[in-house]
């Protein structure tokens, strides 16, 4: 309240560049934590879909770790708004570099606290997304459909990260919006696209592994958000003129198309919507089984969530629609909120598909068996 209008929105602009990302992974957790334990209620067996070792986290210690960061996460940025409006600088910009430090510090520590095993899976599954080398796992492709949800969450770390590193934290340099670590970097653009061409370049192994077409057409989908957001990079390197005829129309329809195919995607191969589904029916009674099962607003509300978020979609990823941080923080966190209902339906699929493998394999192995008993019984001497 100490200063003007004009600078306490940059002022807290800048505040939210800093823990935005840190908050919506706080939230990220909380969520993982409901599909946990909505999996665990409904005896889906998710340690086998993601190939996780007998050690792996529940429910209940995500909730844990989710708990930690709403305390820590608020905390730290508490103390750097009460720092800075305090005269304190230097002590408010060491708040956020303290915290980024500590994050990075418990990923990689190498001892066997801070659940080692669950941490070092996660690392390891990060590389395999980074170098796709080798075939590619449920858990591969599911974690890095994840992280296009968080492409905002990864730019505002890269720009966060590049004021640390460039001394600008709670510096005047908020206001260049063309320094290094300003609002119209290239890298903004750059990073943003990274999870698609991650998740791009999984597809093309898939097809060299399983010579399966629809792995292409999956790529085809994540190849349509690139010019989404580069085509929205360009308002700030080209003229005005330019950006408005030219430009411009070209960014609203690879919007539209990009938004279009990946709710058709989303429903048509992502999810099994052929019944009610099997994830919301717990071996127990329960209030939220009674509410969601065999319920039809269910289907409903996902499949238009889902195109309403989808179409949002282009608001976050758009250089030039960031200007208001409240919203785009709100529209990020709606994103990670249609990953949240995405999880339920896409490993009910996977799991729908592991049952039906696991069948046919014994109904063959019986078949095998009986062929194998009627030849030996036919066996005689001449």
């Amino acid at each position: 309240m100490r200063m003007s209008v004009d600078l306490r929105d940059l002022f807290l602009y800048e505040a939210f560049l800093y823990y935005n990302p840190l908050l919506l992974m706080t939230m990220t957790v909380w969520l993982w934590g409901i599909n946990l334990w909505f999996f665990s209620q409904a005896s889906v067996n998710y340690a086998k879909i993601f190939d996780l070792d007998q050690n792996h986290l529940t429910h209940r210690e995500i909730w844990k770790c989710a708990t930690w960061m709403t305390i820590i996460v608020p905390t730290s940025m508490t103390a750097y708004l009460y720092l800075y409006s305090n005269g304190e600088v230097s002590l408010a910009a060491s708040q956020p570099v303290l915290l980024y430090c500590a994050v990075a510090m418990i990923l990689v520590f190498p001892f066997d606290i801070f659940y080692m095993s669950s941490r070092y899976y996660l690392l390891r599954t990060l590389w395999r997304i980074l170098l796709p080398l080798q075939a590619i796992s449920f858990s591969d492709f599911f974690l890095a459909d994840i992280l296009t949800s968080m492409a905002k969450v990864f730019s505002d770390l890269e720009r966060s990260v590049c004021r640390m590193l460039h001394r600008q934290v709670a510096t005047i340099a908020w206001f260049e919006a063309d320094s290094v670590c300003g609002s119209h970097s290239i890298a903004i653009p750059l990073v943003l696209v990274l999870p698609y061409l991650f998740r791009f370049f999984q597809c093309l192994r898939q097809y060299k592994d399983t010579r399966e077409k629809t792995t292409l057409l999956n790529a085809l989908k994540y190849s349509t958000a690139v010019p989404v957001i580069f085509l929205s990079a360009l308002k700030y390197h080209v003229f005005p003129d330019r950006w408005t005829n030219f430009y411009r129309p070209l960014w609203l329809l690879s919007s539209v198309l990009n938004s279009l195919y990946s709710f058709y995607w989303d429903v048509t191969r992502d999810w099994d919507l052929s019944g009610f589904t099997r994830i919301f029916k717990f071996s127990k009674p329960h209030l939220f089984s009674h509410m969601l099962y065999g319920r039809k607003w269910v289907y409903f509300w996902v499949i238009g969530s889902n195109l309403v978020l989808r179409c949002t979609w282009t608001y976050k990823l758009s250089a030039h629609l960031r200007h208001n941080y409240i919203t785009v923080f709100t529209i990020a966190a709606l994103e990670i909120f249609r990953r949240f209902q995405w999880i339920f339906f896409r490993v009910e699929n996977e799991w729908i598909k592991m049952n039906a493998k696991s069948n046919l394999q014994l109904t063959t192995n019986d078949i095998t068996n009986e062929e194998e008993k009627l030849l030996s019984s036919t066996e005689h001497n001449v």
